[in-house]
């Protein structure tokens, strides 16, 4: 084994922006197997877990026409069993161990990655070695049939039924021509998959997924020597497979102009997509062209902004970015107007931006700020083990050494004037694009002018009767069989995990203002940020029940300008500090947070207090966002999930109850409120003995107190008090309800009942209880709904509370023609849970949720949260050990008294959001009696 040390000095010294004086070091240590895995360990004690991430260096890139969709199908494949990890217990070892586990693909990659307690690192390794060296003895043909039902259905969530879901398809194939690597989407072709045989499937894994294809690293609180050991006993013997060659870049380019336009289903608004064939990732082009787009459309002075929102009003936002990849990349405008908008004055208003940007040109100090957020940014990625851990391996595979970390972000950082301007003149002013535009079913004069119908044909899936599918599977190329691979040690002895790690205490300081504004602070100095939320108690809950809508928009409001800032103005002075804030309202309080360097932490709180006690009330701005948010609640029409969501919560609290209504108002309430009704519900809402200010990060307890106690002048108690609705609809028998979305390809399914609220004795032990039916990937309704009929992408149960009673839920989005089967097994699956649980789930349940604990406070914003949480509920600081104890304490009876008692058959609410000319009558054989017809806003349909 050939051995390297390295050594990482990220020296940050960047006075351009006048914030880079911070040094930050991250050491790690690279080597290499001799079957060519290349390994790098980085420790960090901090906290007491550990993460294991593998990169291959195989994405949709590498496949081929007619054989695509496999890198994505392997992300699935490769979460089932392998030659000594039985089915379904990849997720089941680490959630048990209380661990969380994960993966992703893109077009030039995946990764597989696990965050578990110190002591299941030995675990994790075995767990990967076994999927990456021994894999393939389990890939039969009927596991390749399951896992294709179920990305069947991934794309029938992601794409088929969601409004503009088909983009990134057009995209592929209007901008690169057929063969290139980029011309399909990384989730490929389901016809293609359908007619792949299980050799085809095999010959892909074989050729891609060997160890000196991939980077392993191991990031946290290790041993590195012991560390090394394992990664040797696991690893080691794992035969390579035969090299693989680098792609080269492959930009393209447009001998024309290519316009085309597509009417979608679900698509309530036109939108228009502009592109430009750029750069490659890491080249220096894609810097400059990643900060042009900053420039040109990101922000209030941006031309792009200024031309299409402010001055002619097409659309409520506006998106630019940069999109390079491995081998090509592009520089991409995307716009999704206001109803009825016609795409070619979009395109009108683009090429005048264009010219703006060409004339007005921008600043030093404009491209400073461009810039400011960067470290900050980049503080952020590394702020967990995970995030550390992706970072490393990224840079090895793509730039074939981590040390590219720190070239990475200098690089971005020395972007000249002179190189923004060169890439425009190179990419964009003058050259052929891709002009695609998406309008609603039925209105094609809404396009740009002399496109181009884009037709996408459905997934030609077959389907075949039971001799046809014997037929197909006793083919030679799908009876392939891998015999078992031989081992030099018995690899189906899984790893003994040393003793559970103690739980970090945390040391917690609390004070409380003279104005009842409780403050509490974790310090953490590993990074130079601070993170820190004021949460006022309010929101939704202090809003008119009659006219919903203010609790939003005096948020929204509050982020446009100051009495001394215009909403420009405001949005450069955040810049300026490289920092983030926000203002959010809720359904039970208005959220002010923000994350900055801890250099800036005064500045930053500085501002936050001119935009909380100072407002602008912008009439323009007013106006605006009037017009933004009535858009973004058609837009929610849109969606099958979301309106399954918002009309359940309407159907659990009924109408005088002010929580079944969504906060962001209707279009209705929306249109009729005004800028004095909006004041006045700031007077009544921000009220500081209704507020607390929780904070962690690179800063004392001292320096914070000595910040914020500025407020205790500013922020005068007044008499607001919240109240908490006491009014919920009532059940006596079940009831089923459907919303018609005509050819939807899935059905949003919602099934449940009124719960407790989180101050409940039982509430906790409630939510433990719930954990195995479906609280997480393992849970009971997943492994049936998604594992063993592939009907779904994911299904999931859940138990909320807050001061106010929440509600339990069982959700998933299933295939159309199994909805039906769906709700049947939801239903039959609650029931059978309301009589117990068996002893190894019960052993599950306490395992995860114990063990879990040792990951739940790694970053400043879990820390925040943990703070969050004690503040509203009034917790001892120690409050995880008190769950921790209800936990192992759970009995069987008591289980099973909390399933009967929080989990309804007789009292549950059905909600179906599907097709209703194919899906609507069969529900009627359910016995729940004949399914009550909703609008998409959960009014009867007479």
């Amino acid at each position: 084994m050939t051995k390297q040390g390295l050594k990482i000095l990220l020296i940050l010294l960047l006075a351009s922006a006048g914030l880079f004086s911070q040094k930050i070091k991250l050491d790690y240590e690279k080597y290499t197997l001799p079957n060519g895995l290349e390994v790098i360990l980085h420790q960090d004690k901090s906290d007491p877990i550990t993460a294991v991430a593998i990169q291959y260096h195989v994405g949709s890139n590498r496949e081929v026409p007619g054989k695509t969709g496999f890198a994505h199908l392997f992300e699935h494949i490769m979460f089932q069993e392998s030659q000594h990890v039985p089915q379904d217990q990849f997720f089941r070892l680490i959630q048990s161990n209380g661990g969380t586990l994960n993966g992703g693909t893109w077009q030039d990659g995946t990764i597989y990655f696990e965050i578990v307690p110190k002591n299941s690192l030995e675990l994790a390794l075995w767990l990967e070695a076994d999927r990456m060296g021994f894999m393939l003895p389990t890939v039969t043909y009927d596991a390749f049939l399951n896992q294709q039902s179920v990305v069947q259905n991934e794309k029938r969530q992601n794409y088929d039924n969601q409004p503009y879901g088909q983009t990134s398809y057009a995209i592929g194939k209007l901008l690169y021509p057929e063969g290139h690597p980029y011309n399909w989407t990384t989730i490929g072709s389901l016809e293609d998959l359908q007619n792949a045989t299980l050799k085809d499937v095999h010959d892909f894994y074989t050729k891609y997924y060997g160890p000196n294809n991939a980077t392993l690293v191991v990031a946290g609180d290790l041993d590195i020597e012991q560390t090394k050991k394992w990664i040797e006993k696991y690893f080691g013997e794992i035969k390579p497979s035969a090299p693989v060659a680098p792609l080269k870049p492959m930009p393209v380019t447009l001998e024309k102009t290519k316009r085309a336009y597509y009417e979608d289903n679900f698509a309530q608004s036109p939108e228009l997509t502009m592109l430009y064939p750029s750069a490659e990732n890491y080249s220096k082009d894609a810097y400059a062209l990643d900060v042009l787009a900053d420039l040109f459309g990101r922000g209030k002075k941006s031309p792009l902004y200024k031309v299409v929102v402010e001055e002619k009003k097409l659309a409520p936002s506006v998106m630019t970015f940069n999109n390079s990849g491995e081998i090509a990349g592009d520089f991409r405008i995307r716009i999704r107007t206001f109803p009825g908008k016609n795409l070619g004055e979009v395109e009108q208003a683009i090429m005048e931006a264009f010219a703006r940007f060409e004339k007005d040109g921008f600043t030093e100090k404009d491209l400073a700020r461009t810039k400011a957020g960067i470290e900050t940014q980049f503080y952020n990625s590394i702020a967990s083990v995970l995030g550390k851990s992706q970072q490393l391996a990224g840079y090895n595979i793509f730039k074939d050494s981590p040390d590219y970390l720190n070239e990475d972000l200098k690089n971005m950082l020395a972007v000249t004037s002179d190189d923004v301007w060169n890439v425009y003149n190179k990419y964009i002013k003058g050259k052929n694009f891709v002009l695609l535009s998406f309008v609603p079913k039925g209105k094609p004069e809404l396009a740009a002018a002399n496109s181009e119908p884009f037709v996408i044909t459905s997934d030609n899936i077959k389907t075949y009767n039971d001799q046809e599918k014997q037929s197909i599977a006793g083919k030679p190329e799908n009876k392939v069989k891998v015999n078992p691979i031989s081992s030099g040690f018995d690899r189906s002895k899984m790893p003994v995990n040393g003793p559970d790690p103690l739980l970090k205490d945390q040391k917690v300081w609390d004070k409380t203002l003279s104005n009842g504004i409780r403050v509490l602070g974790i310090e953490q100095n590993e990074l130079p940020l601070v993170d820190f939320q004021i949460t006022i108690k309010g929101g939704l809950l202090l809003d008119n029940i009659q006219k919903v809508g203010s609790a939003n928009m005096m948020a929204r409001m509050l982020m446009q300008g100051t009495k001394n800032k215009t909403p420009l103005e405001l949005e450069q002075a955040i810049e300026d500090l490289g920092a983030f804030i926000s203002v959010s309202a809720g359904d039970d309080a208005v959220v002010v947070r923000a994350n900055c360097l801890s250099s800036k932490f005064d500045e930053t709180v500085k501002l936050v207090e001119e935009i909380m006690f100072e407002p602008r009330w912008d009439e323009k701005e007013f106006a605006r966002l009037k017009n933004e948010i009535t858009e973004g609640i058609k837009r929610s029409k849109t969606s099958a999930n979301a309106t399954a969501s918002n009309v359940y919560a309407r159907l659990i609290y009924g109408d005088e109850n002010i929580l079944s209504k969504n906060i962001a108002g209707t279009e209705e309430t929306v249109a009729a409120l005004t800028l004095d009704e909006v004041k006045a519900y700031y007077e009544k809402a921000m009220a500081p003995q209704n507020a607390n200010i929780t904070v962690a990060g690179n800063i004392n307890s001292d320096d914070a107190l000595k910040v914020f106690g500025r407020m205790e002048s500013k922020w005068k108690k007044n008499s607001t008090k919240v109240e908490i609705p006491a009014a919920y609809n009532k059940y006596n028998k079940p009831v089923i309800y459907f919303i018609d979305f005509p050819g939807a390809k899935q059905s949003e399914i919602r099934i449940g009942n009124i719960s407790i609220p989180y101050s409940h004795p039982d509430y906790f032990k409630a939510t433990v209880m719930n954990y195995k039916l479906g609280g997480s990937f393992n849970g009971i309704v997943n492994l049936i709904l998604r594992e063993e009929k592939g009907y779904t992408y994911g299904a999931r149960t859940n138990i909320s509370g807050n001061e106010y009673p929440g509600y339990f839920v069982a959700s998933s989005g299933v295939q159309s023609n199994a909805t039906f089967e769906s709700v049947q097994i939801f239903r039959d699956e609650i029931a059978k849970y309301r009589n117990g649980i068996s002893e190894e789930d019960m052993k599950f349940t306490k395992d995860a949720l114990i063990k879990s604990n040792a990951l739940r406070f790694e970053t400043l914003g879990a820390l925040r949260g943990m703070l969050g949480a004690i503040a509203k509920y009034n917790l001892p600081y120690d409050y995880i050990k008190t769950q921790e104890k209800q936990i192992a304490e759970l009995t069987f009876e008591e289980h099973k008294r909390l399933a009967q008692q929080y989990l309804r058959p007789d009292q549950m609410v059905y909600l179906i959001v599907g097709d209703k000319a194919t899906q609507m009558d069969k529900l009627k054989d359910l016995g729940l009696g004949d399914p009550v017809l909703l609008d998409k806003e959960g009014n009867p349909v007479k």
